[in-house]
This record gives C-alpha cells, sequence and structure tokens, in this order.
C-alpha cells in the first residue's frame, strides 16, 4: 500500500480501530489461476487474529494457497473533500479536490475451520459483536436450532493469522489548520464519520 509519510499510521490501538470500524473488508488471496477476493466480516479477536465466515459454496476457501499470505482490507471512515471548503480557496483559489479516508492492510496465513461448534462459536461472536449496539439484540440463540445446524453445514471458518498490519490516516494533516477546520465543518453536514475522524487528529 502506498502510504505518504505524512498520513502514516503506525499506532497498533489506532489499526486496531479502524479495523473495527471498518463495515465490510475484503479478503484476498492468491490461488493457481490468479487472485481472488471476498467480502465478509472480519472481527479482530486478538492483536494477531483475525476470524469471519464464507460461504461453503465460494471456492476462495478451497482454492488459495495456504502456504502463501493473504491481505484482508479494512477501510473506515472515508469521503469526498471538496476545494470549497478550504479557507485557501478565497485566498489564493490554489487548491483542488482530494479523498480523505482510513485504511489498514492486514497480512497473514489462513487456517479453514469446518468444525461445528468452532465454526458455531464463530457465528456467535460476530453476532454479538454486530448486534451490541442495538437496543434489542438479536442472539444465534433466538432462531430455531435446527435452522442453525442447516446454516453451518453451508459455511466455513476463516482464520487469518496476522503476521504484518499497515495503516494509512489521510484526514487533511497536510493541510494548514484553517483549511482543517474547514474540511471538518463541510464535511461535518456530509459525512459526520469523517468529521468525527478528523477531529482526533487534532486532538
Amino acid at each position: 500500500m502506498y502510504v505518504p509519510s505524512a498520513f502514516a499510521e503506525t499506532r497498533a490501538e489506532e489499526l486496531h480501530e479502524i479495523m473495527r470500524a471498518a463495515s465490510l473488508p475484503v479478503l484476498v488471496s492468491p490461488t493457481a489461476s490468479g487472485l481472488t477476493a471476498t467480502h465478509l466480516p472480519l472481527l479482530l479477536e486478538a492483536p494477531d487474529r483475525l476470524v469471519g465466515h464464507m460461504a461453503r459454496a465460494n471456492p476462495h476457501w478451497r482454492e488459495f494457497d495456504p502456504h502463501a499470505e493473504s491481505l484482508a482490507i479494512f477501510t473506515a471512515a472515508e469521503g469526498y473533500v471538496s476545494p470549497s471548503w478550504y479557507a485557501t480557496k478565497a485566498e489564493t483559489g490554489k487548491v483542488v479536490p482530494t479523498w480523505n479516508y482510513q485504511a489498514v492492510h492486514a497480512t497473514g496465513r489462513l487456517e479453514i475451520i469446518e468444525d461445528r461448534d468452532a465454526l458455531l462459536e464463530i457465528v456467535t461472536r460476530l453476532t454479538n459483536r454486530f448486534e451490541a449496539p442495538r437496543a434489542l439484540p438479536w442472539a444465534v440463540s433466538d432462531a430455531p436450532e435446527e435452522y442453525v445446524e442447516a446454516l453451518l453445514n453451508g459455511i466455513v471458518g476463516v482464520v487469518m493469522h496476522i503476521t504484518r498490519l499497515q495503516g494509512v490516516a489521510k484526514l487533511s494533516q497536510n493541510k494548514s489548520l484553517a483549511d482543517r477546520d474547514g474540511v471538518i465543518a463541510g464535511a461535518e453536514a456530509e459525512n459526520p464519520a469523517l468529521a468525527a475522524a478528523m477531529r482526533r487528529t487534532l486532538d
């Protein structure tokens, strides 16, 4: 990943926060016929471990090279930055559009899980993670047991054993404080998540 030094994110806690905030990562793996990619939820279970699951019908889990590393791509806050938000626009007009974003690339070896109890545990942990903010969280145990069993037969678990994290947080750090304030104000109405991420860089 191209990471200009001004935007490099190396703090473990920030990298993990970006990964947790990403709604749907992309898992990319090498196969004998080239790269294959799957969009899937991935849970950061430990600093060196991601867990998720994919459909058993998806050829990704059968065809990936287990001896090569795969790549999980996480994107959190991101969005278009209009030149009209910069204070510099009124001063010199020397501004252009750009895109601000937070991203993490996790690299590691994959392990496939087919054990029924381990699969149920993965599904339960993922469900609990995404249901937690809801007023009335749904639980896997709310569904009929035979229905859950049938669904478990249609998936496989995926574990990435992380060997490297690389992060970027391009949030206008290379701009003047006035320009950064302008982008935050502009994003507030259109993209509150981006505005909030930018505000953290000012703390």
